[in-house]
Formats: structure tokens, sequence, C-alpha cells
């Protein structure tokens, strides 16, 4: 066999890590390009999308507000009423000018219903006060303007080439109407196409397609110009010159379905694949609010990530390959200098030491450097026994473990600290404080008092229209064990109330104990644990003045600060052994009467000279003596009154008391 020195067989085990690092790699890396080209693609469109949402949203918003104002302005109404009259046009043309000054492209265009003139100004001042052309509503080319003054709409947008002026532009027209409705003429400015289309991100890149089109489909701008839908905005547009003539039937249904997204939350774009031109791709659209527009970008992602692979990805495994090398070059320089170097020095002062004075057996070793450093230190340690260095070795190796152990358990237990928070974190976050606030604003509050960082209480709100359904659920457990259970418990509320609808708080708590008993069903849990929750449900029918009420071990306190009325709860917990039935309560919604839902923590809490729970008698005193005052002030009430009860005394379970009341 042939022999190999330290450095040779250091070298040769490196070389061979590297190629069983590499060949997995190479083979993972090539499985996943199609995986990366869609990600990369997907991200891409959703990418241009927005910036060309961006990009068309500030300069036409702008534009179209200056056209409304101007076409509001009384010197513009009043000089379409009596065009003839020379002071009415000298105050008009000289506020025309300022408008003009204020758009884009310092151009404007104003049309009279009563004499069909067309006035265009570009900044030529003579020119500005003659009409360019008179309108005809037999003339095809004159449509835009009696189909704007017949629209209802305060505004349309028109990509509309105009043959008489040869300009193509988009074009903002605004209805000139005076005070009762009646129409006198159009009034708008314009902004040249071509810088329009030269600004769609993507519109230079290989296979990437930017698009723009309306509510209707209709095209408004595309790289290829025989396909927009020109004048579409007053009359609609027909079905060649549409974003869904280039897609089959379910890429229309998918765009369509997408447009009802984006239009909910124009802040994002909405990806979809569909077939393009018979291609598919992916396709992300975002809504334009003040234009009802949707630029849309199609990237198919065979084309692009090709050029785009061709531009990154092979330069990229080249610099990875040379990496690698240099990494390999660096490291066979490194064990040079950090390990053989030293080793050889070693050697050398091991030998100088043994010489003659220790003796010692040497078990059979390698013909390498690391067996030549064994056998020297092997001679020398046979005479290293003293009973001194041996006890120092052990003190020196128990004091050791015992600090590993002591920062062991101090980690271990930053960690569970770290985790408990987090998971207070987490929890908080479920809670709907946020949207109570936006719904109900200062005619409510919440007392949430976890007996640890984390808890088993949380409260439930969900929004349905201007109605609402309110609850709390106290979960079985304290610390991280109910704050799981209360995990569980939100998952089955969210799925019970998807399944019953909000309006049957009944429904929705037999529903919530069915799912949580499925979930648990095959967890085989010891018996002493408990799992059950207590619940309270109360849905708001605002326009039928009422409210639904269903609970289990929680029930509904009501008050107008001189009498309380409580409203019984079912016996039965969600989970209890046995199954509890749940029924629905109907109440008056009464606006001058304060509504809570309080869990046993609160009336549970001990305090006072004896030490006894808080009790429903001082709860019910407590609400007599604060239900008529405002909310913000009730919640202050409450957390002192309690707090002056409970005392020294420890807190015993979770706390949670939510109050509302609808004036």
């Amino acid at each position: 066999m042939a022999h190999f020195s330290l450095r040779g067989k250091s070298l040769a085990a490196l070389a061979f890590a590297c190629l069983i690092v590499l060949v997995p790699a190479a083979v993972i890396v090539w499985l996943g390009v199609d995986r990366l080209r869609e990600e990369f693609g997907s991200a891409h469109a959703q990418n241009l999308a927005i910036l060309n949402q961006q990009h068309m949203m500030a300069p036409l918003s702008v534009e179209l507000a200056l056209s409304r104002q101007w076409a509001a302005s009384a010197a513009t109404r009043h000089w379409l009423r009596n065009e003839s009259d020379p002071e009415a046009a000298r105050l008009f043309f000289l506020e025309a000018e300022t408008y003009r000054r204020a758009v884009h492209d310092q151009t404007y265009s104003i049309s009279s219903l009563a004499s069909g003139n067309y006035y265009f100004s570009d900044g030529d001042a003579l020119a500005d006060r003659q009409p360019r052309y008179v309108l005809s509503p037999t003339e095809p080319a004159d449509a835009w303007f009696y189909d704007t003054l017949a629209s209802n709409a305060e505004y349309n947008v028109n990509v509309n080439p105009d043959r008489i002026l040869e300009i193509s532009r988009v074009w903002i027209n605004v209805p000139v109407r005076d005070e009762d409705g009646t129409p006198l003429g159009v009034a708008g400015s314009s902004i040249n196409l071509t810088s329009f289309l030269d600004g769609l991100r993507g519109r230079d890149e290989d296979g990437v397609t930017p698009i723009v089109f309306d509510r209707m489909g209709a095209i408004q701008a595309h790289p290829d110009p025989a396909l927009i839908a020109y004048n579409s905005g007053a009359s609609g547009s027909d079905g060649e010159h549409t974003v869904y003539s280039l897609l089959d039937a379910d890429g229309a249904d998918a765009v369509r379905t997408a447009m009802q997204q984006a239009a909910r939350d124009p802040s994002h774009a909405v990806e979809l694949h569909a077939a393009l031109h018979g291609e598919r791709q992916h396709v992300a659209l975002a809504y334009i609010p003040r234009l009802d527009w949707y630029a849309a970008v199609a990237v198919d992602p065979a084309r692009w990530s090709g050029n785009a692979m061709r531009q990154w990805l092979w330069p990229a495994l080249g610099a990875l390959a040379a990496t690698l090398l240099a990494l390999l070059l660096i490291a066979a320089l490194l064990a040079e200098r950090l390990v053989l170097r030293p080793i050889r020095r070693l050697q050398t002062s091991a030998r100088a030491v043994a010489d003659g004075r220790y003796e010692v057996e040497l078990p059979d070793a390698s013909d390498d450097e690391i067996g030549d450093l064994g056998r020297a230190f092997g001679e020398m340690a046979r005479r290293v026994r003293s009973h001194t260095e041996d006890l120092e070795c052990r003190v020196r190796e128990r004091t050791l473990a015992l600090q590993q152990a002591n920062d062991a358990m101090s980690a271990a237990q930053r960690q569970i600290n770290a985790s408990i928070d987090y998971a207070s974190l987490i929890q908080r976050a479920i809670l709907p404080d946020r949207q109570l606030t936006q719904f109900l604003g200062e005619q409510h509050f919440v007392m949430w008092r976890p007996r640890d960082v984390v808890g088993g209480d949380f409260y439930i709100f969900h929004q349905d229209g201007e109605n609402c359904l309110l609850g709390l659920m106290d979960c079985a457990g304290h610390g991280v064990p109910g704050a799981l259970m209360t995990m569980l418990a939100r998952a089955a509320v969210d799925h019970a109330i998807h399944a019953a609808g909000p309006a049957d708080p009944a429904g929705i708590l037999a529903r919530c104990d069915a799912v949580m008993r499925t979930m648990l069903a095959d967890a085989h849990l010891p018996r002493a644990l408990a799992t059950n929750a207590d619940a309270a449900l109360v849905y708001i029918d605002r326009s039928a003045g009422r409210l639904v009420y269903a609970g289990a071990r929680i029930d509904l306190y009501a008050s107008d600060g001189a009498d309380v009325q409580r409203h019984r709860a079912a016996r039965r917990a969600l989970m209890d052994r046995r199954q509890g039935a749940y029924t629905n309560l109907q109440l008056p919604l009464r606006p001058e009467w304060t509504y809570y839902l309080v869990t046993d923590g609160f009336l549970d809490q001990a305090g006072g000279e004896r030490g006894w729970s808080f009790g429903d008698e001082r709860f019910e005193a407590l609400l007599r003596r604060n239900a008529g005052r405002p909310p913000a002030e009730q919640a202050e009430a409450f957390t002192r009154e309690l707090a002056a009860y409970q005392g020294n005394n420890p807190q015993r379970d979770d706390i949670t008391l939510l109050s509302f009341r609808f004036h």
C-alpha cells in the first residue's frame, strides 16, 4: 500500500467531502430549476404589476383631479352658457391658461354642446380662442363627445386617436353640467400615449407583456397597438379588443375573479395562471382605483427565465466552481500552516524531552506524523503520574462538568422564559382589540389579565356587516397549557362560526364542542387532565334591535345602573364529560343598558379580610354603581375595586371581562 503523508490524506479527504456534497447538490439544483423559474416568474409578474399601477396612478390621478376642478369652475360654466360673450370668454381663457400650465402635457380641450365647437390648446395663444373644428352627432369620430354627455359617469378616460389633429393621446373627459344638471359641454386634458406606454415596466423584457385594461376588460395599453380598444371609456369596447379575447374560457373566468379580488385590496397584486395567446403564463394584476383600470403583467416563464438563466445562472455556477477550487487551495494552505507545521514542532520538542528519561510501552501506531507525535508523547506520559497532578486533573474535570451543567441550566431557563414571552405575543395577536375598537369605539372595554405570562382566557369578535358576534372563552388550565388550549379553541370557534353562521350563538357553541371533541378524540389524554372550556356568545342584531345570547357556564349580565339582570348559561361546559345542550336567548337591545361577560377568574378571586371569593353579589353591586358611567371610567373602576379587594392575595385564575353597549 502506498505511503501517504498527513498532508496527502487531508487533501484527499477534503476533495472527497467536496465531491460528496457537490454531486447531490448539483442533482437537487438541476431538479429545482423549474420550481425556481416558476417562483421567480410569479414574483416578477407581481412586482411589475404593482410598479405599473403606481406609475400610472400618480400622473393620471393628478390630471383627473385638475380636470374635474376646471370643469366645475364657475368661469367655465358661465362661458359655455354665453360662448359669444367677450367678457366671459376673457375670464374663461385666462383661467384655462392657468389650468393648461398645471397639467402634464400642458394641453387642454373643451367642447360646447350648444355650438358644437371643439377647442384645443397647446400653448398657442392665437389659436387657443378659435375652435379647431365643429362636432357633429352624425360623425363617428365625434361619438366620444355625445357618449360622454349621455353617460352618468362623472368622467371617463379614453385612448383615442384623433384623425383630424393627427395625435393619439390618453384623453380625460369630464362632463360640464349646470347647477341643475343640464349638460353644457366636455372639458379635459390628455397625456401622450407614447410616453404612457414607454413608462410601463417590463415592456422591453423578453417574455414579459404589460397590459392595461378597464373594468369591462377593454385593453387601454398594450405593446401591440392593434389590440388597444380605442374610445372604450364612453361607449364600451367590442369583444376583439378585450383582455378576454387573449385568453381561453378558463383564463377569462380566472381573470374576472382576480379583478374582484384586486379591487377589494388595491395595495396587493393578485396572481393567477392563464393561457395567453395559447401559452401558459404567470399573470399578475393590480387595481387602479381612481381610474377603475387594472394593470396586468403576463410573464412567460420559459422565455423570461431562459434569458435570466443565461444572464446569471451559468455565470453563477462558474463562480461557484471557482470559489470551491479556491476554498480547496485555501484549506490545503491552512492545513499546512495550522496543523502540520505545529505538529512537527511538537514532535521535535517531545523527542527532546523523552531522550532517555521516560519509558512507555507504545501501542501499534500509524507511520504518519500523528503516529510519531503519539509515540513521543507516550514516552513522556509514562512518568507523569503523580497524585497531585491526578487530583488536579479530577478537580478540573469535575469543576468543568459542574460549570457546564450550570451553563446548560441557565441557557434552558433563558430559553423557556423567552419562549413564554414569545407565546404571550402570539396569544395577544389573536385577540381582536383593533377590530373591537374599530366597530364599537369607546362604547366597550376589555379587562384581560392572565394569571401567568400567558393564560387560558380569550375573547371573540366577528363582524357581520352592521351586526357583530361578541364572546368570551375560558379554557381549562393556566400558563402554557391554558394558552395552547386557547389556540385549539380559537381554531374550533372560527370553524364553528363559518359552519353555523355568526347569528346562531347556540349553534356555534354546539359546533365548537363537536369540533374540539373530534380534535382530541385520538389524543388518549389522561382522565385527570381537564380539557373543558366555559364560553358565552352574544350576537348583536342592530337592525332588529335585539341581541341573541347563548352560554356554557358564563352568564350574561346587563345593568342600567339601577337594576341588574343576570341571564343564566347552560350548566355544562364545552368538552364536558357529558355533552351539553345550548339554546339561544333573544333579548331586546336597550341603548341605556350596558352588557357584561365575565369569566370565573374575576368572581372567584380571593381577597378581603377573610380571603373569600369576590362573589356574584359583590359583582352585581359593582355593576349598579358603575353601569351608567362611560366604559373607560368603568374599566378604571373595575380594575381599582378588584385590586383593592385582592390586596396581597395571589391571583387565582385568568381574569377576563368584556363590556359593551350600543347607543
